[in-house]
């Protein structure tokens, strides 16, 4: 079981590279960051964590650019996955944002990994033009088309949200394939909806016991003709041992620990500190 970071990253506190850079430092397999656009003052769509249209977070404000954000990580890691969690791909031009990934894959060596959402915050995706009813629908054209320009040397794509003609797109990213993890609620349309597009489940920090959603998840993934294991990452976990034990005994491939708001020098002292606890549960 691998271990990754995320930063909900803002325009204060630790750089993403600096972030990034101590991760990769501290032995941490894969580093992520959000993305929203904007955040509509008047919403009717609420919060999953509150409820109502309050948030938990003023950063929801304050975000940083995903893919500015992890381009910077590029020059100052090597080995890191540079990943989202999540991105909402729906509220950007798929062309562009195609061209986007694969630049970061191709500059990075091969190392983006695709966290993405259906967007809990309608309000946001109807300034994209999105309706929040076919968001999921929009996603899935979405991923089809981006793929298309990734492999294929004459690609064209035709859908309700997105249609062009044959065109040429490189670079290509440097992986076969682009892995694709779903960041939603753990339930079985979620699950029906991964298992046909996506490659593994991102949970929510809400989701608590897991161990009977990723057998119903890995179960879906046969009926639907997928071969191996979905990946499992799962956020939010305390470092204990009898936590992460029974995560990785249900399945889970990753666990990933949130960074706190702060300086550089405090970020980077808690991240040696978590580091040398989880070596130390590796040992014990």
């Amino acid at each position: 079981m691998r271990y990754g970071i995320v930063l909900f990253t803002s325009d204060r506190g630790i750089s993403p590279a600096a972030a990034a850079q101590a991760a990769e430092e501290a032995g941490f397999a894969t580093f992520y960051v959000p993305e929203h656009t904007h955040i509509p003052i008047r919403r009717d769509a609420p919060h999953p964590r509150t409820g109502d249209s309050s948030l938990p977070d003023d950063r929801y404000l304050r975000t940083l650019d995903p893919w500015v954000a992890l381009a910077s990580a590029v020059p100052v890691t090597s080995t890191i996955r540079l990943a989202t969690a999540v991105a909402l791909p729906v509220e950007s031009d798929p062309i562009t944002l195609a061209k986007t990934v694969a630049t970061l894959d191709h500059l990075s060596g091969g190392r983006v990994t695709l966290g993405v959402g259906f967007g809990w915050n309608t309000d946001e995706l109807a300034d994209h033009g999105v309706p929040g009813k076919r968001r999921r629908t929009a996603l899935r054209e979405y991923l089809e088309a981006m793929r298309a320009l990734w492999t294929e040397e004459e690609a064209s794509y035709s859908g309700e949200f997105v249609e062009f003609g044959p065109s040429w797109a490189w670079p290509k990213p440097v992986q076969p394939k682009v892995p694709v993890v779903v960041g939603a609620g753990g339930n079985e349309r979620t699950f029906r909806w991964i298992a046909r597009h996506g490659d593994g489940w991102l949970t929510t920090p809400a989701e608590g016991d897991i161990t009977e959603k990723v057998a119903q998840l890995r179960e879906i993934w046969r009926e639907e003709g997928r071969e191996g294991e979905p990946e499992v990452i799962a956020l939010g976990p305390r470092p204990d041992p009898e936590g992460l034990a029974k995560l990785e005994e249900a399945g889970v491939t990753e666990v990933v620990f949130g960074l706190p708001d702060r300086s550089a020098g405090e970020v980077e002292a808690w991240l040696d500190r978590l580091a040398g606890k989880l070596g130390q549960l590796a040992g014990a």
